[in-house]
């Protein structure tokens, strides 16, 4: 698809025609500050821009933490202490990494959420949602191995039961999960890796974050109404379009402002309200938590893991359960060729609203129920839960398409945002 018709880079001065002709760099920051942008976004459009931010300050303060942490088993526990008690403002950057993770997943499950309700995943952005799919796992790595460089007791018992996983896989899980630690068990050689594709992991989202933007720059953005930009010529565009900045870089830092007035309290105030008690106890081979519980942002999916708890033909609970939970993410990212209606944006379609929310109220109950011990009711609701997350995605997004009658859309992006802000007469009062 053609880009969105509008004005390019011409350098004016000697030095900026001389450093065109050889590294274009002003040509693309002048592309991406002024690419035309659908006028009608709304807040929910936000979220991009906390994604950066949050991923800047996770690699800062993680160069920084990084300084002063020692990745080895007798001393990994005592030097975040040290960085706790010791460094000056370690504390902060410690704070500030460890709650800047649960920031960063809020606002990427908004974001995927956000783009399933417009559906933002339809073509032509396919590419756009498949790469965005890929940092969320990327995301889910990261997470999960620096959750366990501080080296306590849930750090511990969390990569013995995540890292047990693949070892359900039959033939070859004993060897990949010898692979990953190391050795036969949680050491040494684990911390090792783990520190390592910590550090790396965050530099590989950064690669496809890049690609992310290219993508989205290249299709354009979607919008509330789905409906696509005019791209005859530069003056239709310009009716459906304003360049992003300043109006939607305004917008956005204002945005980022009130998002890191809450962070920046949670940080002062509560830094360790998402955190588990047992992390701050050294890991102990001898003593096992009495519930072991992953990070908050892994619980929906920990949830269906432990949802699968009976064998299927010669496929036994625990490898059902690990195809459930990484199926559960896969199947989000065939949400472009699931879902069978030809309009775009939710806000259209009546009935698909309501599975919609309750999807929403699905990943919220799923996030409960991993946090609860596996007993009494929890694994039933787990279970309709976990059935519901994939009839939704393999069933419900099909039959929709084909039975829904939806409402009419507006005939462009102009009409909408004229809509919502009428123009104002030029008439004299």
């Amino acid at each position: 698809m053609a880009g969105i018709p509008h004005d390019h880079y011409e350098p004016k001065s000697g030095f900026e025609k001389w450093l065109d002709a050889r590294l274009p760099i002003a040509g693309v920051l002048y592309s991406t500050l002024m690419i035309p942008t659908p006028k009608n976004l709304n807040w929910m459009w936000i979220w991009g821009i906390v994604l950066t931010f949050c991923l800047a300050l996770q690699i800062i303060t993680g160069i920084i933490l990084v300084m002063h942490y020692v990745p080895h088993v007798d001393m990994a526990f005592d030097s975040v202490e040290h960085i706790m008690r010791d460094v000056n403002g370690g504390w902060a950057f410690r704070y500030l990494h460890a709650n800047g993770a649960s920031l960063f997943f809020i606002a990427v499950y908004i974001h995927i959420f956000r783009g399933l309700y417009y559906g933002s995943y339809k073509s032509p952005r396919e590419i756009t949602w498949i790469v965005g799919m890929l940092i969320y796992l990327a995301m889910m790595a990261t997470g999960f191995l620096g959750y366990v460089l501080p080296w306590g007791q849930m750090s511990f018992w969390g990569a013995t039961v995540i890292t047990g996983l693949f070892g359900a896989i039959p033939g070859v899980g004993p060897i990949i999960q010898e692979w990953l630690l190391g050795g036969p068990a949680v050491d040494q050689a684990t911390l090792n890796r783990f520190f390592s594709l910590h550090y790396l992991l965050p530099f590989v989202i950064v690669g496809l974050v890049v690609i992310h933007i290219w993508a989205f720059h290249t299709t354009g953005n979607n919008n509330p109404t789905g409906v696509e930009v005019r791209r005859k010529s530069k003056a239709e565009a310009s009716k459906d379009t304003l360049p992003f900045w300043p109006y939607f870089v305004i917008k956005d830092l204002f945005a980022l402002v009130l998002v890191l007035t809450i962070f920046a309290a949670i940080v002062g105030f509560m830094p360790n309200y998402l955190g588990h008690p047992d992390n701050y106890i050294e890991a102990n081979a001898l003593s096992t938590p009495a519930h072991i519980v992953p990070e908050w942002y892994y619980l929906p999916f920990y949830a269906i893991l432990r949802a699968i708890t009976f064998d299927v033909l010669f496929l036994d609970a625990k490898f059902l359960g690990v195809l459930a939970m990484f199926g559960a993410i896969f199947v989000m990212a065939l949400a472009p060729w699931l879902d069978t209606s030809s309009t775009r944006s939710g806000r259209y379609r009546p009935m698909f609203k309501w599975w919609f929310w309750l999807l929403g109220i699905d990943f919220m109950v799923l996030m409960w129920c991993g946090a609860r011990p596996a007993e009494g009711l929890v694994p039933l609701i787990s279970l309709i839960g976990a059935i519901y997350w994939f009839a939704y995605f393999l069933v419900i997004l099909p039959i929709l398409g084909r039975i829904e009658k939806p409402l009419p859309t507006p005939e462009t992006i102009e009409a909408d945002f004229d809509a919502h802000y009428p123009p104002k007469s030029t008439e004299s009062r």
